[in-house]
């Protein structure tokens, strides 16, 4: 039998014609002849048109969900001139909640976003991200507004087409084609105040200064990821009018999760185990370990070389970050160690990030905080979801931070504590603890009653106050 070598061709042609069939590798081995590459009814110029209306057809029913973002009065720095931020972004949900980047709106005291057909809405910030440079805007409507549907952006494919929708240089709804490029690319690394979260896909769809918080579509109209960074020709991040030769979009799969939490409850609630670390040709090796932090009560020492966690194979910085950040607060994970060359499994209870560690600036004025150390915060409504030792009928108020070498802190309160009741007064709201604690800051001590993730079942501490 005759053997046909056919190369593979990149063609929109074989690719829109499902008939035909798509080659994979540089070289196919045929035992049949192939069928004539095109029909003989359809012409060249009929398939190219069909791929014309189907691109015009896409860009016409997602435009009316992308939305211009005008982000007033934004000082980065006190020093800074207040200045005006020119972005994009899209409605998800037919009440008004947006997507949008975090780097565009957060600062901002007055955010305007235009629809499709010129209305204008003062926006409200329901949340931001910096870790992910994801926020989430709500516009106040009396309608059902258009919506961008969510593709799985696991599912992306390396060469399948991209389409990107935004803003550059305010010229709104501007529309570029290109492919994806890339998967799993990190471009900025953590910083003192900031862990981030990069997961990004590459693209070569031209986007530009504006199209942050933009639609990345598939040829369905779905999105598969937030337009968020460029790259420049010296490989630093772009933020200005530049020759980029390749953009970025965060995955909706991630901007899906995170702008979840941000509607519940305002934050992200992340998973934190407090080490430093880089990679090794057997795993993780941990360069440090904070003081006080989950991995140290744990047992982790420097030096260590986390081989697995929860029985998964860990190898990748990247991905090890996300494994900690998506577990529960308050969930005990087993974590295996190289030391000195013989494997150690350790139980390790997964604490809450701090604010600071995800850029958040938190500079608390209250009693609790200048007397006690404790910075604390109302229960959201879906906290009990991050957190394993909270159910959905508790009340009471969450640590969010604590001051290391204060009362409360050294008397056995962490971050992440619910606290229920102070000198035995349940309380339900930030109203009912700071009139229980005014009462209780008169007396020589007092009493928490507090749920932690290292405790089974409700505790009593008890913080003695300095002079009395």
């Amino acid at each position: 039998m005759k053997r046909i070598y056919v190369p593979v061709v990149f063609t929109l042609l074989v690719a829109l014609n499902a008939s035909i069939p798509i080659f994979a590798q540089p070289q196919i081995e045929l035992t049949q002849p192939l069928p004539p590459l095109l029909p003989p009814s359809l012409s060249n110029i009929q398939l190219l048109a069909a791929v014309e209306n189907a691109f015009v057809d896409i860009v016409a029913r997602s435009k009316p969900a992308v939305v211009s973002i005008i982000a007033k009065n934004v000082k980065r720095k006190p020093e800074q001139q207040s200045n005006p931020l020119y972005g994009t972004g899209f409605i998800f949900r037919k009440d008004g909640h947006i997507l949008t980047n975090n780097h565009g709106v957060n600062g901002a005291k007055r955010i305007i976003v235009t629809l499709f057909d010129n209305r204008k809405f003062t926006a409200k910030l329901v949340g931001t991200d910096a870790s992910t440079d994801i926020a989430v805007l709500k516009i106040d409507t009396d309608e059902d507004l258009p919506i961008l549907p969510f593709a799985d952006s696991d599912g992306v494919r390396v060469g399948q087409f991209a389409i990107a929708i935004g803003n550059p240089f305010r010229l709104d709804y501007t529309v570029t084609i290109g492919i994806v490029s890339g998967k799993g690319r990190s471009l900025l690394g953590d910083s003192n105040n900031l862990i981030r979260y990069q997961n990004l896909i590459q693209t070569d769809a031209w986007i530009n200064r504006g199209n942050s918080g933009g639609p990345l579509l598939n040829i369905y109209g779905a999105v598969i990821g937030i337009n968020s960074m460029i790259l420049r020709p010296d490989g630093a991040p772009a933020t200005d009018a530049v020759k980029a030769e390749a953009g970025f979009a965060i995955p909706i799969n991630q901007a899906k999760k995170i702008s979840d939490q941000l509607i519940a409850n305002g934050k992200v609630i992340r998973g934190w185990l407090g080490i430093r670390m880089d990679e090794n040709p057997k795993g993780i090796r941990v360069k440090n370990v904070f003081q006080f932090s989950p991995a140290m009560q744990g047992g982790i020492k420097r030096g260590d070389i986390i081989s697995q966690y929860n029985g998964q194979k860990v190898e990748d910085t990247r991905e090890f970050k996300f494994l900690i950040a998506d577990s529960l607060v308050g969930e005990k994970v087993k974590i295996t160690v190289l030391r000195r060359g013989k494997p150690k499994t350790l139980e390790v209870t997964i604490g809450e990030m701090s604010p600071e560690r995800m850029g958040i600036r938190v500079e608390p004025q209250s009693e609790s905080w200048t007397k006690l150390g404790l910075e604390v915060r109302e229960l959201g409504k879906r906290d009990f979801e991050r957190y394993t030792y909270l159910s959905s009928d508790d009340q009471g108020l969450i640590v969010g931070k604590v001051k290391i070498d204060a009362l409360a802190p050294k008397a056995g309160i962490p971050r992440g504590a619910l606290i229920s009741a102070v000198n035995g007064h349940q309380i339900r709201n930030l109203a009912e603890f700071e009139e229980a604690l005014k009462e209780a800051l008169k007396g020589s001590e007092i009493t928490f009653e507090i749920k932690t993730a290292y405790s089974e079942a409700t505790e009593i501490v008890t913080v003695k106050l300095d002079g009395k």
